[in-house]
């Protein structure tokens, strides 16, 4: 068997819950965000989160810091997701070509970047912290560290 076909099939067959735990998060991922970009255009208060105190989804949510060269952050996380959805997919996994390893890798480095920065804009700009943009930030730390975790075990791609 050559090594291109060895590598495959090592790669189809031992993934096992990875992909499928991707895909999973980064659905839940869709769902968070679509809601998120629906209230950030509806201008809706019915983000189900208190809006006094340290827990304040209005004033996170309205703040200056939710958006980016006037772009929506919660559009930005729907796209992210999105493209995580199609890269999680259990197939493209399987790939032979090591690009959609190297694209999900640059994917989740850039979400993580982008979730510290809002994560120190929630706590030293803006004095409040959303609970549904706290379950973006977690969905995507776990997204970076399977990642991570599945490149490290397999540096080749696939």
């Amino acid at each position: 068997m050559s090594g291109t076909a060895q590598r495959s099939e090592k790669t189809a067959t031992g993934l096992g819950w990875l992909p499928w735990t991707t895909l999973a998060l980064s659905i839940a991922g869709v769902a968070v965000a679509s809601y998120l970009t629906y209230e950030h255009f509806m201008a809706g208060s019915t983000l189900a989160c208190p809006d006094t105190g340290v827990v304040n989804c209005v004033k996170v949510t309205t703040s200056e810091y939710s958006r980016l060269f006037g772009i929506p952050v919660a559009l930005l996380g729907l796209a992210f997701f999105v493209g995580m959805t199609a890269l999680s997919l259990p197939p493209v996994w399987r790939m032979s070509s090591p690009w959609p390893s190297r694209l999900r890798l640059a994917a989740v480095l850039v979400g993580v970047v982008f979730v510290c920065y809002l994560i120190w804009a929630e706590l030293f700009r803006i004095d409040a912290i959303c609970l549904w943009c706290t379950v973006v930030h977690a969905l995507t730390l776990v997204l970076f560290a399977l990642v991570l975790i599945r490149q490290a075990l397999d540096p080749e791609g696939g």
